[in-house]
């Protein structure tokens, strides 16, 4: 072929596209706007971006300020109350938004969706804990950080900090409390400054980075920045120090979350749902099992578990319980059926099957009274030499106004389970595989005070006294 047959046919071949473009334009000038509004309310922000640079009726059309609301609610939950306080189109307030915070956009919705729903939830029962809460930090900020730990954080860390800076200092912790008469555990949600402090280089906790911190035991929650040391990262976790190994680096550790935005979240859920109660201003967790409830005559019991990582630890196996029970009287109840607690009968078995059998008066030196309505909790605690375990018993009761008339009310079994963890990579080559603690099964120390005593020297980290009763 000719090279003026070659021109010829490339001239038609623009000419060609040139009528299909103009066609195109024509097209779309033609057709009206509502079906033309409705496809594009399909699209993301990105495509409606990309469609204004089409052709000019498709860049007068994604300037339609509804196609803009969706994503403001979707992606920065702003309400119409906000906008209107805005003063400005949903469009400019999208943009507004992903200037700030784009680089978050995959985050942001569900921690600022957390962040507002525990903030209404304290709002209501503990207010005074919001006023810990710190205003949020800017992006300069957040470089800086990461600057100075020579690590780079990950964008759900950075999101939630960008809204809340975490907390001051103080008790009540916002990440929960625990407390026993000899031990008590409050953690702060750590601000940018003191957690980049607390930064870890040394062997066994190289690259993380403490999220919280109780000023009463030291305990802190950890997350992991880079892959190391048998760590995932962005792992969370409490360390455990392994008892056993001669190398001090040997750290297992506890595994709480698998990244910043799951490990707050369902923290958040827990307290929001209520299945982390709030007593005395303080959020307490402990979990409840809603089958864990038994109703003998007028009287229910229900238990709440927790394990407290700080009095546990792996090797030697050693797993820590709290439990909280709450013994009521119906208020339906006659006044004759009025009775005190005498004694208590526990059975205990571990993961192993091996059972024990503690019996002794009254539950933590006390002898509660029981009338209609009344409620009674107190907390006590266990151990385990197994990962789990369980107990179940009964209290003898007799009548106040018949003190020979003596009955039992059932305690439901529950269940204790220790969390995931992880074993060191720095462990020794010492066998820690024989169970050289076969004698330290788990046994009730009922003689401890109710939970709001509060005494702020911890126990020793990995023990508590144990008290056979």
């Amino acid at each position: 072929m000719s090279t003026a047959s070659c021109d010829v046919r490339s001239k038609g071949q623009r000419l060609a596209s040139a009528k299909l473009a103009a066609l195109m334009d024509l097209s779309f000038e033609l057709l009206p706007s509502d079906p033309l509004l409705l496809i594009l309310s399909y699209l993301d922000f990105k495509d409606l971006f990309s469609c204004s640079y089409v052709c000019r009726r498709l860049n007068q059309l994604v300037n339609h300020d509804p196609l803009w609301k969706r994503f403001c609610q979707k992606y920065w939950l702003v309400s119409e109350t906000e906008k209107s306080h805005e003063k400005k189109s949903w469009k400019c307030i999208f943009r507004g938004y992903y200037k700030e915070y784009g680089r978050y956009i995959e985050h942001y919705v569900t921690l600022k969706y957390a962040w507002d729903s525990l903030k209404a939830y304290l709002e209501q029962r503990c207010p005074r804990m919001l006023t810990s809460l710190k205003d949020g930090v800017r992006e300069e900020d957040l470089n800086r950080m990461e600057l100075q730990i020579g690590c780079k954080l990950p964008n759900d860390y950075r999101c939630s900090f960008r809204i809340h800076n975490g907390q001051k200092l103080v008790v009540p912790g916002l990440l929960g409390s625990m407390s026993l008469s000899n031990h008590y555990r409050s953690e702060d949600l750590l601000d940018i400054d003191t957690a980049a402090g607390g930064f870890q280089r040394r062997s066994g906790l190289k690259q993380c980075l403490p999220l919280t911190f109780c000023i009463h035991t030291g305990l802190s929650q950890y997350m992991a920045l880079e892959t190391l040391e048998g760590r995932n990262q962005h792992e969370i976790f409490y360390q455990c120090p392994d008892q056993m190994a001669r190398n001090p680096s040997a750290i297992d550790m506890f595994i709480t979350g698998t990244s910043f935005s799951q490990w707050f979240t369902s923290y958040v859920n827990k307290v929001v749902s209520g299945e982390y109660p709030i007593i005395k201003d303080q959020i307490f967790r402990y979990i409840h099992d809603k089958e864990c409830v038994s109703r003998t005559g007028d009287i229910t019991v229900s238990v709440s578990t927790s394990f407290l990582p700080e009095l546990s630890s792996v090797h030697p196996p050693h797993y820590f319980f709290t439990y909280r029970i709450r013994i009521e009287m119906s208020k339906d109840a006659l006044p004759e059926k009025a009775c005190q607690l005498e004694s208590r009968y526990w059975r205990i078995t571990n993961a192993d099957g091996d059972v024990e059998e503690v019996q002794g008066p009254g539950v933590v030196g006390d002898f509660p009274i029981m009338r209609p309505g009344k409620v009674y909790e107190y907390t006590s605690c266990t151990t385990f030499s197994t990962t789990s375990g369980c107990m179940e018993g009964y209290y003898t009761f007799h009548r106040l106004y018949k003190v020979n008339e003596v009955f039992k009310v059932t305690i439901p079994r529950f269940h204790m389970v220790c969390p995931s963890f992880k074993v060191s990579v720095a462990r020794t080559d010492t066998d820690h595989g024989e169970n050289i603690f076969e004698d330290e099964d788990s046994t009730d120390t009922d003689d401890h005070e109710e939970v709001h005593r509060i005494i702020n020297i911890p126990a020793p980290a990995g023990r508590c006294p144990r008290h056979t009763m």
